[in-house]
């Protein structure tokens, strides 16, 4: 496609650069009195004119299109008739400069959607036991293993082999390389930016992301928005009136010169180029933002979109569980232990909670081993040998037995109020403790619902196939204005039909569920990060990026396209009918029309390119010393993580019967040691850096305020204490209690505040680094 272009481009420099010399050989011979060798060159560059415009109006009668070029073709036969050469060449050199300035226009507006096309991968490296062969990327399989070195791209969908540092903003639009772990998925059209990786293939090239994202780059670029048609078609009826005008004026004054000169500023170049330039900008700037749309039809839906319909699962939330709790038995080893032993298990296991558990002892720096003599029991879990003890992690019946003891029960009593899905495990045959997962909410989305509403959406809906409890809880905490729950593909499309009620619909899912709904919504949004190909195909619009807020800029993006247009159509159109009625009265020559034609198409389409130029976002991007301490912080805030889980830990194995302060106290020596060092910093470090990063300390007076309680209630629990060590003190333990829930409570909310509010603006934290802080 890129070679395409170029050579078109050479073709029309070509013709302008002859054009550009006759005019200006032309001119030497009438300045040295050689006007007769002028009109001749004049005549010659009127000529080419006149046979480009014929070759054009041939080329639009054989594909049976309307075409404006017969006003271009009449103004160069009237210029030869009235013997005006200099305004034909003129006219001759306004079509090859237009000509050459609307590819120009065209192709820096296709030039985002063209590099993801030209930037294909066509060939891989596939390792075999000879050696490395190179291939072509339509040979690749499912499970070979492929080599990509050093700045290549890569070549299929797969999972990674070691550590890799890969660069995805052909995807993401984001600058700055990740680094991904072991046994991660990576997509294709990725690149590595460090050493050679390797990476089992998991898709064909054909059904690869890169390859989807290609299909929609070239159905983007094929279609028209509606504006662009309708702009289209009052062009043509603009030929009748253009021969209206000069037939009128010739006929009332009897000069053809006017005639001719009506035609030579008749243009509908900001009808025909400013239009489609202001769309396809449009579409640019979105797919630099990781948001391709396709075509200018749906950039056109997307921006009338008033009432956005949310599926949850993969969409407002992450999609992918991620662990929340360790619960051990009363007499079972530490959460840490239980934790590494579970994690060390799972290396070898294929599960999506696997992933969750191994993600989760890696992030607290567990040192993990390789499991021995593993099996699966299908349905029930999982069973193998770590550092020489018996490991079984599962459902509670197949880990436990029928006997279920006291702890078993309360995790399961959690767990259906929390929506958490649960892994017990055993150790040698014993009872050990559970683990606690949650799909958890995408840190972004809260902000992401208020940055739709500031871009004009009226109404934002949850709609998902999940029970209402769970539904109406992440409804809240994201803002939504009303919840649909238990909806089945079915009830998803009803519920776009209610919703049309109060405005033009825009759907956003990810799932296979999600299809109908997504094709049946005046604009449909699909996930592609993480999402089905079958929604991505039904859908109207694909993030490639696995960020919601790009949903949002998207919408500013083609908003601001679409008004860009009109104003680039309304300016140049009312300047062309202007310039007709001046050369209709003798104010305009045919080559004062000549020129002022071409200012006009210049000003149109100047006004049209506007649509590429950055415009508002609410996007957040942080200064570099921002985002390293914030990064940081990050780690520090996810090392603080178990200590939280003592608390609540330490207070449900308080007892009135026997109690046992020394857990307490031990407890109160690492809430002082590391958990409130880390609090002081996140106070003065990371609560200005997101004052400076959102404009203003209102977003962080709840961070702040939060920090506060949490000193409040550590020295509460230090007084109770203080007071047990007193011979003639007495502690409380029902107020012991208290205070331990109290300060789990609010370290669990104020986690939350810290997830939405700072670190959801570190755009390049991956997405498998975060865990939930529900």
């Amino acid at each position: 496609m890129g070679r395409v272009i170029q050579a078109r481009a050479h073709v029309q420099e070509l013709f302008l650069a002859i054009t550009t010399m006759l005019m200006v050989a032309g001119g030497a011979a009438w300045v040295t009195d050689g006007r007769r060798l002028a009109d001749v060159l004049w005549i010659v560059a009127t000529c080419l004119g006149l046979g480009l415009s014929t070759w054009r109006t041939a080329v639009a009668v054989r594909r049976r299109r309307p075409s404006v070029d017969v006003i271009a073709l009449l103004a160069l036969v009237g210029a030869l008739v009235v013997r005006e050469p200099l305004a034909g060449a003129m006219i001759a050199l306004m079509l090859a400069s237009g000509q050459l300035l609307e590819a120009r226009a065209s192709n820096r507006a296709e030039r985002e959607l063209s590099l993801l096309v030209d930037r294909a991968p066509r060939s891989a490296r596939r390792r075999t036991p000879g050696g490395v062969v190179v291939v072509t990327v339509e040979e690749v399989v499912v499970g070979d293993l492929l080599l990509v070195g050093a700045g290549e791209v890569v070549p299929v969908d797969g999972r990674l082999q070691g550590v890799a540092v890969l660069d995805e903003s052909a995807l993401t639009g984001e600058a700055r390389p990740r680094e991904r772990r072991a046994g991660e998925g990576v997509r294709s059209g990725v690149l590595n930016t460090a050493t050679p990786l390797e990476l089992v293939a998991t898709a064909t090239a054909s059904e690869s992301t890169y390859a989807g994202l290609v299909r929609l780059v070239e159905q983007a670029q094929a279609s028209s928005a509606p504006f662009v048609r309708t702009a289209d078609r009052l062009a043509v009826l603009f030929v009748p009136l253009t021969l209206l005008v000069a037939g009128g004026a010739w006929a009332i004054t009897g000069d053809a010169v006017r005639a001719v000169a009506v035609l030579v500023v008749a243009t509908p170049c900001p009808l025909l180029l400013a239009a489609p330039i202001a769309v396809m900008s449009g579409l640019s700037r979105a797919a630099r933002a990781g948001v391709i749309i396709k075509g200018g039809a749906a950039l056109e839906r997307l921006a009338a979109g008033r009432v956005v319909l949310f599926d949850k699962t993969g969409t407002l939330t992450s999609g992918r569980p991620a662990l929340t709790d360790v619960v051990t038995a009363d007499d079972g080893p530490s959460g840490d232990e239980l934790l590494r032993l579970a994690a060390s298990l799972d290396q070898v296991s294929p599960h999506v909670l696997a992933g969750a558990i191994v993600t989760a002892g890696s992030a607290r720096g567990l040192a993990l081993t390789m499991p021995a003599d593993v099996h699966e029991v299908l349905g029930r879990g999982l069973e193998g040998i770590v550092d020489g003890r018996r490991v079984r992690l599962g459902k509670a019946g197949w880990v436990v037995g029928q006997d279920e003891p006291a702890w078993v029960r309360r995790v399961r009593r959690r767990a259906d109020l929390e929506g958490s899905i649960t892994v017990f495990v055993s150790v040698d045959g014993l009872p050990a403790g559970a683990l606690l997962l949650e799909d958890p909410i995408r840190p972004e989305a809260p902000r992401m619902v208020r940055a739709l509403k500031a871009a004009g959406i009226s109404r934002v809906v949850l709609v998902t196939g999940d029970r209402a409890d769970i539904a109406k809880s992440v409804g809240r905490v994201v803002g939504v204005d009303a919840v649909f729950a238990d909806c089945d593909p079915a009830g998803k499309l009803a519920a776009i039909g209610r919703e049309a009620q109060h405005g033009p619909t825009i759907m956003v899912g990810d799932g296979v569920n999600d299809a109908p709904a997504l094709a049946a919504a005046g604009a449909g949004v699909a996930l592609a990060a993480r999402g089905s190909t079958a929604s991505s195909e039904a859908a109207d619009v694909v993030l490639t990026v696995d960020r919601l807020d790009a949903l949002a800029d998207a919408l500013l993006v083609v908003k601001r396209a679409r008004s860009v247009a009109v104003q680039a159509v309304a300016i140049g159109m009312g300047l062309s009918l202007v310039a007709m009625g001046a050369a209709a009265v003798g104010w305009l020559p045919p080559v004062t029309g000549a020129v002022v034609q071409e200012l006009i198409d210049l000003l149109a389409i100047g006004v049209a390119l506007r649509a590429l130029l950055p415009g508002p976002t609410h996007t957040v991007v942080l200064a570099d010393a921002d985002l390293d301490m914030a990064r940081t912080l990050r780690i520090q805030h996810d090392a603080v993580r178990p200590t939280i889980e003592r608390i609540r830990w330490v207070a449900d194995r308080l007892s009135s019967r026997s109690p046992d302060l020394g857990p307490a106290r031990a407890l109160l020596a690492e809430l002082e040691g590391v958990l409130l060092p880390h609090e002081r910093a996140d106070e003065q470090l990371l609560v200005p850096m997101v004052a400076r990063a959102l404009g203003g300390t209102d977003a962080t007076a709840a961070m702040s305020r939060t920090h506060a309680e949490i000193e409040h209630q550590v020295g509460r629990l230090r007084g109770l204490l203080a007071q047990s060590n007193d011979p003639d003190g007495d502690v409380d333990l029902a107020d012991l209690r208290l205070v331990l829930y109290g300060l789990y409570a609010v370290l669990r909310l104020h986690d939350s505040l810290e997830e939405q509010e700072a670190f959801s603006l570190v755009r390049e934290t991956s997405p498998a680094d975060r865990r939930s802080h529900a």
